[in-house]
C-alpha cells in the first residue's frame, strides 16, 4: 500500500498519504488550508532518511521533480553505472552530467565547477576536500532563475507534518 508525498505552497507544509492503492492521479487538499489543492512530490529515499531531526524539517530542499522523467533517468543511471570504471573521475562525472540532463535538473556553481575539474582528472577525493565547505554551502541542483546558496532568495525548507492521511 502506497505512501504519497503532497507539498502544500501556502503553509510550506510536506504530508503523507496512504492510499489502499496505486493512485498516481488524486491530488489531495491541503489538510491545514482546506481547500487548496496540493503539489505531488517525489518521495526520494535519501530525503526520508534524513527527517530524524527534531525541527522537522527536510535535509535536502529539492526543486519539483516529473516523476516519469526521474524514473526513466534513475533507470538509465543504474544501468549506465554498471558499466562505469569507479576508478576514472571522468566517467563519473559524464555519469552526473547525463543524469542532469534526463531529468532537467540544473546544477548549483559549485557542482559545475566540482564537475569540470573531475572531467580533466582530477582525483574526486581532492576536488572535495579543495571545494568541501563551497558545496555544503550549496544545494546541489537549482530550478532555473534561483540562485544555489542555500537560502539565497528561497523559501524556508517545508516543514514535514509526520501525520498519515488518507488519500
Amino acid at each position: 500500500m502506497p505512501i504519497y508525498e503532497f507539498y502544500c505552497e501556502q503553509c510550506n507544509t510536506i504530508y503523507n498519504f496512504f492510499s489502499r492503492r496505486i493512485n498516481t492521479e488524486k491530488i489531495p487538499d491541503c489538510p491545514k488550508c482546506q481547500d487548496v489543492k496540493l503539489q505531488r512530490k517525489v518521495s526520494l529515499f535519501a530525503a526520508i532518511s534524513n527527517r530524524g531531526d527534531s525541527s522537522g524539517e527536510m535535509e535536502a530542499d529539492m526543486p519539483p521533480i516529473d516523476e516519469a522523467k526521474m524514473e526513466k533517468a534513475m533507470g538509465m543511471l543504474a544501468r549506465e553505472a554498471e558499466h562505469i570504471n569507479e576508478d576514472d573521475p571522468r566517467q563519473a562525472a559524464q555519469l552526473m552530467r547525463k543524469l542532469s540532463d534526463a531529468t532537467g535538473l540544473k546544477m548549483g556553481s559549485a557542482m559545475e565547477e566540482a564537475l569540470s575539474r573531475m572531467e580533466r582528472g582530477e582525483d574526486p577525493d581532492k576536488v572535495e576536500a579543495e571545494m568541501g565547505d563551497l558545496l555544503e554551502g550549496e544545494d546541489p541542483f537549482v530550478m532555473e532563475g534561483k540562485k544555489g546558496v542555500k537560502g539565497a532568495g528561497q523559501r524556508p525548507r517545508p516543514n514535514v507534518d509526520e501525520t498519515l492521511y488518507e488519500l
